[in-house]
């Protein structure tokens, strides 16, 4: 650097410096706004009763694919009611399954940080209203009073590899925080966004969620910009293949109920594989949960003629979005 550089000058120094300001106004809206799920949610309004209104349980049509399926609207209101109930308590529960995996990762992300890190002020933030929404979630299922298992069995032992991913892997583990934050945004925002009336406790819990929830996608975003360039052409590659293949396996696990709603309502196996694997539509609403991420693979580089192939064969490949969080538009995604 000569004498009459100033560090900014220096692009390394002046790309860092712009990651730590967007870090930094991210923390700072965290301190400025933000939610708490006991003081900003009416528990005890008796309109927020589970049982008040129940057919505000019935799931809508134009934003749950088994809510505008044959099979649900030929049930009687109580049999949809149930389901309903069922159905969102689950989402819930795999929501707090999902936050609390998360934590443990990001616990263990930010432990070797070096001092004037700004990655840990926002990740210790974003923890914070993370457990914030183990708390609502948790409350969201308990004022429902469904016994509902969340994840999957199998699901659950993503637990189990979390911690040392985050340590050995952080780029493959914010991947995986986008496998399964993506999805759950997508369809909380779908839900929001489709006017029809839903139980105000799920409105009230969504409303937070998906507020707070824009900030953590950034970070996740903007850490994934700041750090895979980093790595060789080697190490790029093989986090374009593993991207694809990561979002596939996590967006499965949060948007596909358990074996156990399905065996609880009797709910028929070709319904099932309709809604959820086989179906013209289902596919179409499985790779639209990923629209932002694929236009996330496009700026880090890592979009290529393979990786586009693996995307393409499990079914998430398609269109990427303009802008985040850019409402699905009919044909968007292919």
């Amino acid at each position: 650097m000569s004498p009459t550089t100033t560090p900014l000058d220096d692009p390394v120094v002046a790309e860092a410096q712009e990651y730590a300001d967007k870090l930094l106004l991210l923390s700072e809206g965290s301190v400025n706004k933000h939610f708490d799920p006991f003081e900003d949610i009416d528990w005890e309004n008796p309109d927020f009763d589970a049982d008040a209104r129940p057919e505000r349980w019935i799931l809508p049509e134009s934003a749950d694919p088994l809510g505008r399926h044959d099979w649900y609207q030929s049930l009687t209101v109580d049999q949809q009611i149930a389901v309903g109930k069922y159905r969102q308590a689950n989402i819930a529960k795999v929501g707090l399954q999902f936050e609390s995996i998360l934590i443990a990762g990001m616990v263990n992300h930010t432990f070797a940080l070096p001092n004037g890190d700004p990655e840990f002020r926002y990740c210790t933030h974003e923890m914070s209203e993370e457990l914030n929404h183990t708390l609502m979630f948790q409350e969201m299922v308990n004022r429902i009073g469904v016994d509902v298992p969340g994840m999957g069995p199998l699901v659950r032992q993503f637990r189990q590899i979390v911690v040392p991913l985050a340590i050995a892997f952080p780029n493959l583990f914010f991947m995986a925080v986008l496998g399964g934050e993506e999805p759950i945004d997508h369809i909380q925002k779908q839900i929001l966004r489709s006017g029809e009336e839903v139980h105000p406790i799920m409105r009230g819990v969504m409303s937070i969620h998906v507020a707070e929830e824009a900030r953590h996608i950034s970070f996740a975003h903007e850490f994934l910009k700041r750090h895979v360039p980093e790595g060789n052409a080697a190490n790029r590659f093989v986090l374009s293949i593993a991207m694809p293949i990561v979002m596939f396996i996590l967006g499965r696990s949060i948007a596909t109920p358990p074996k156990k709603f399905f065996d609880e309502f009797d709910i028929p196996e070709q319904v099932r594989k309709e809604l959820f694997y086989g179906s013209k539509e289902a596919k179409q609403v499985f790779a639209d949960y990923f629209i932002d991420v694929r236009a996330l693979a496009q700026d880090i580089g890592l979009m290529n003629p393979i990786s586009k192939r693996v995307w393409k064969l499990l079914g998430i490949g398609g269109a990427a979005s303009r802008y985040r969080s850019e409402p699905i538009r009919s044909g968007k995604a292919a």
